[in-house]
């Protein structure tokens, strides 16, 4: 996503690092230190399967390990959610302020690991997104755990979008062996074309 200041996918708009608005808080802040240096594809695969499988409506969603926080971003901007990005480095939230401000939406940002978020806190929230958040072999184990909780909890999706790392593979398998659900490949084309796999698993 190199040579211009920013795309447009779904109605929502990707700063690059070139954008103006990003340049001036990578001079502002520290740099993020959890791979938060960037907006990632894989939000492309959970936003485009959302808006062609927007039923439930997502309207109190988590956006787990969000970085600059896209996906949770476009389900404000789209469905009107109430929306809480969470990620385990909070140097991401001035970047992500900037992604939301630029798409005309707020977000409630909010650092914790995966591991310290409740099965109380998950009962407030209907969806569960994450993407790129499996890219390490010690984050498979903290995911599942999340994805347990969160079903027991009550969330009524979770979708959970990657490249098709090893890690995730491993991760998803373990949560389709434990809840069900489904393992898609999905592709994204244009400007953002994106390709990967969509773990997905409906509890309603």
């Amino acid at each position: 996503m190199t040579g211009t200041t920013e795309h447009r996918f779904r109605g929502a708009i990707f700063p690059t690092s070139r954008h103006p608005a990003i340049r001036r808080a990578k001079r502002a802040h520290e740099a993020p230190e959890i791979h938060g240096n960037k907006l990632w594809k894989s939000s492309c695969l959970i936003i485009d399967y959302l808006h062609k499988h927007p039923t439930p409506k997502p309207q109190r969603v988590l956006d787990a390990g969000c970085g600059w926080g896209i996906g949770g971003i476009w389900c404000a901007r789209e469905f009107g959610a109430a929306v809480t990005s969470l990620d385990a480095d909070p140097a991401v939230f001035p970047f992500l302020e900037v992604t939301a401000e630029l798409n005309g939406v707020t977000t409630t940002p909010t650092a914790r690991r995966f591991e310290k978020v409740s099965g109380r806190e998950l009962a407030n929230y209907d969806t569960l997104i994450a993407a790129d958040v499996c890219f390490w072999d010690e984050l498979v184990a903290p995911l599942c755990n999340l994805v347990n909780r969160a079903v027991k909890a009550g969330v009524k999706r979770i979708i959970i979008a990657d490249p098709e790392r090893p890690t995730f593979h491993t991760m998803a398998e373990r949560c389709l062996d434990r809840h069900g659900g489904e393992l898609l490949p999905w592709r994204t084309r244009g400007a953002l074309a994106a390709s990967g796999a969509l773990l997905v698993i409906n509890n309603y």
